[in-house]
């Protein structure tokens, strides 16, 4: 039995993931609710150590299958070190990113199927798919001009890589929602950044209220 809740927070580059993963943790702690936030790739030594070879490395050539098998190899390292005995111990644990980004960044937009990619992300995931997966919706012209620092190497595709990443979000969400029973909520992410907080919280909240007591099965 894993007794935790799970969430994932998703989307677009620049479409405020990590600033509403960062205020969700606030907000639960500040309910005396124990959270664990991670960042996928990341978390873990082997993780953060992919992070750098697949972000900080722009003059190297990846190929989508590359990027693929790293972030899967990143991502089954954080589950088996962070995630998992995290959600046994009864924590909520919010991920910034996780196997969504990978349907849709190296599946849609670069060309690997859905399926191949879900089957090595079951093994990554170990079943263990979130309980909640939220989109934040952002048209990508809209997500690149919010950065404001350098780019990452896969921020540095291009426009139109980041178009294909927009529209592949909704599509994937879908097969993701069907295949593993993920129960998603997706949000304009181009409205101000309290009103998502709040939209997010109040969800998150009104699900763990409506929690068999004793936990997930």
């Amino acid at each position: 039995m894993t007794r935790g809740f799970f969430i994932t927070i998703d989307g677009g580059d620049g479409a405020g993931k990590s600033l509403q993963a960062k205020r969700l943790e606030a907000s639960l702690r500040a309910d005396g609710i124990p959270v664990l936030l991670c960042r996928d790739p990341g978390s873990t030594r082997l993780g953060e150590a992919v992070r750098e070879i697949l972000l900080g490395r722009e003059e190297m050539e990846i190929c989508a299958t590359s990027e693929m098998l790293l972030f899967m190899a990143a991502r089954a390292e954080m589950v088996h070190e962070t995630i998992l005995p995290a959600l046994e111990a009864g924590n909520v644990v919010i991920a910034d990113r996780f196997l969504l980004s990978t349907l849709v960044y190296q599946g849609i937009a670069g060309g690997i199927p859905l399926d191949e990619i879900m089957r090595v992300g079951q093994a990554a995931v170990q079943g263990r798919f979130p309980d909640l997966t939220v989109l934040l919706d952002l048209p990508a012209e809209t997500g690149m001009a919010r950065i404001d620092r350098p780019l990452d190497r896969i921020e540095l595709k291009g426009i139109a890589f980041h178009k294909k990443v927009e529209a592949g979000y909704r599509r994937a969400l879908d097969f993701l929602a069907e295949k593993s029973g993920t129960d998603p909520l997706k949000i304009d992410a181009a409205r101000d950044p309290d009103s998502i907080a709040a939209q997010i919280y109040t969800e998150v909240t009104r699900r763990l209220s409506a929690r068999p007591k004793g936990g997930r099965e």
